[in-house]
């Protein structure tokens, strides 16, 4: 079995893992196959609530959210040769942001449960339509340029929204949801988000070939029959598929960050610098990250209600501070 496979495999396992301990693992026992019937067959048991209505959609959102970010911060790493390009860099998660942070804001979120992530899913397009406009047939500079001014406009236009807010307890709700949870989550917002995850996961894999092209320098990757920019380019299908995977998931999970950030880096010397090799890892490894963030979660849910953002950023903070210390012990930086 090649390296490759193994890191694969291991992953794979990890997930089953972590999937299966958080749907048996906690307060209330239950018999898992029982349940589970009870829950396909509609019955409204205990256990079927506990199960159906609780557990599985926060593993399934668990393995989405977290695959998608950790997808989506390999392919734009590769594609723009920057080791510090996350999901966020884009505005792509700063749109999905201001779009429910505005639906908080105008009282909409208590006209149902669907609201909110639609909501936040809105302003996901709307951010990647503007950055596609900005773009244009730019390079992937004017890319990068681009994303992070849109990053910066919805950052200063969720705080204004945060301004205007005249309840505080409106104001803590919105900043709860805005550290991320998938707590409380329901099967709605993982049919809410699937249609995004798969259409822009499948995109965002369709550039693996180009990706390693581009490696050897955008016009080597023209010259074996790679369109970069224009309509069917590399670049805009790596803009959509980041808005609709990243988007879906902020919509229904709120903000999470470095898991796109540090995922490439902690597997990229185990699997190799080739981008392609990456992109499956990354997805698998950040399901793993994210399964084991929301372990964390509810066991301190006993103490003091955690956000699984500020976990993924206690984790991943240190891990890319190690990566920047050995990136300049080996003279790379």
């Amino acid at each position: 079995m090649s390296r490759y496979s193994l890191v694969n495999a291991v992953l794979l396992v990890g997930i089953l893992v972590l999937a299966a301990f958080s749907l048996l693992w906690g307060e209330h026992s239950f018999s898992f196959m029982q349940s589970l019937r009870e829950w396909w067959a509609g019955q409204p048991t205990a256990g079927a609530l506990i199960l159906g209505g609780l557990r599985l959609p926060r593993v399934l959102l668990g393995i989405m959210v977290g695959g998608s970010l950790g997808l989506s911060g390999a392919v734009l790493q590769g594609y723009l040769r920057n080791p510090l390009a996350d999901p966020g860099l884009l505005g792509v998660s700063g749109g999905a942001a201001l779009g429910a942070v505005c639906v908080f804001y105008t009282g909409l979120v208590q006209y149902g449960l669907a609201i909110l992530p639609l909501g936040g899913l809105a302003g996901a397009l709307v951010a990647a339509t503007l950055l596609v406009l900005l773009v244009g047939r730019g390079t992937a500079l004017v890319l990068l340029l681009a994303g992070a001014a849109l990053s910066s406009f919805t950052a200063a236009l969720t705080a204004l929204v945060l301004n205007l807010v005249p309840s505080p307890y409106a104001i803590f709700e919105i900043m709860r949801w805005l550290m991320g949870s998938l707590t409380d989550r329901t099967m709605l917002d993982v049919t809410l988000a699937l249609p995004g995850v798969v259409v822009g996961g499948g995109l965002l894999f369709s550039a693996a070939r180009a990706l390693d092209a581009l490696t050897l320098g955008e016009d080597v990757a023209q010259t074996m029959g790679f369109q970069v920019r224009g309509v069917t380019g590399v670049q805009l299908r790596i803009v959509i598929g980041t808005a609709l995977a990243v988007g879906s998931c902020v919509a229904v999970a709120g903000a999470i960050g470095f898991v796109g950030l540090i995922v490439p880096h902690i597997l990229r010397p185990v699997v190799g610098h080739r981008p392609s090799c990456l992109l499956v890892p990354a997805f698998l490894g950040g399901a793993v990250l994210l399964l084991g963030s929301d372990l964390v979660v509810r066991g301190a849910a006993a103490h003091k209600e955690l956000q699984i953002g500020v976990v993924t950023a206690l984790i991943g903070a240190p891990v890319f501070f190690y990566r920047v210390i050995l990136f300049r012990k080996q003279g790379r930086l």
